[in-house]
């Protein structure tokens, strides 16, 4: 039978982990240099998890050493690799280089320097609450959905718990930390799932510190 949740995460929870960070990059790790997704995954679970990239160790290097045979595969007992776009001979070996990367990063304590995120992975790990917001509200249908952008704003917070909206506000404040210019924040904008434009006249940061402004004031009467 198909692995149960519990069963799939605690033999390849992490190893999921791990590939999902190639979402749009390529697999292009060599023995001596780990990809653009593989820093991104670094970076961020050493900042979040640091105690998570030993079992992502592990779980890689059990994976190539012991990869699903003909009855798992009948069975559906076995974790899919998702497509990376390298050849099927030629994953056993791209998860050991994997395996290898995270334990050298690890045994000599070699942390990806902190930057903004590098790749779409990255960018939904750091900013989760944020990408939930601009996915589910500022998608392209937005305008059919509400009248305008503080309309999408008023009916995310009447719908979310107090706790959500704070960690929202946390996280926008670290964007806005990053300093970036406004290309570059029109372009997390879109990384994070908005497909319409800041409303007339903001800037992307401009609309980005009119969001904290919102959801840092009082509810308006009659709101939970």
């Amino acid at each position: 039978m198909p692995l149960s949740p519990f069963d799939h995460d605690r033999r390849y929870g992490e190893l999921d982990q791990v590939v999902r960070a190639y979402l749009g990059q390529p697999a292009d790790d060599t023995p001596d240099e780990p990809s653009k997704a593989l820093t991104a995954y670094l970076r961020h679970t050493w900042h979040t998890r640091p105690w998570a990239l030993a079992t992502a160790e592990r779980q890689l290097r059990e994976y190539a050493e012991n990869p699903p045979g003909r009855l798992r595969l009948r069975l559906g007992e076995f974790y899919a690799i998702p497509d990376v776009g390298l050849p099927e001979g030629e994953i056993q070996q791209w998860l050991r280089c994997l395996a290898d990367h995270i334990r050298h990063s690890v045994e000599q304590g070699e942390v990806p320097a902190p930057s903004a995120p590098a790749t779409h992975w990255e960018w939904h790990a750091r900013f989760p609450e944020l990408a939930q917001l601009l996915g589910g509200w500022f998608s392209q249908d937005m305008p059919d959905e509400f009248d305008d952008h503080d309309a999408a704003l008023d009916d995310y917070r009447a719908g979310s718990d107090t706790q959500l909206t704070a960690r929202l506000v946390g996280e926008v404040h670290e964007l806005l930390a990053l300093d970036l210019d406004e290309f570059d924040y029109a372009l997390a904008l879109a990384e994070l799932g908005m497909e319409v434009d800041p409303p007339v006249p903001f800037s992307p940061s401009g609309w980005l510190a009119l969001v904290v402004r919102r959801f840092t004031g009082s509810r308006p009467q009659g709101d939970p």
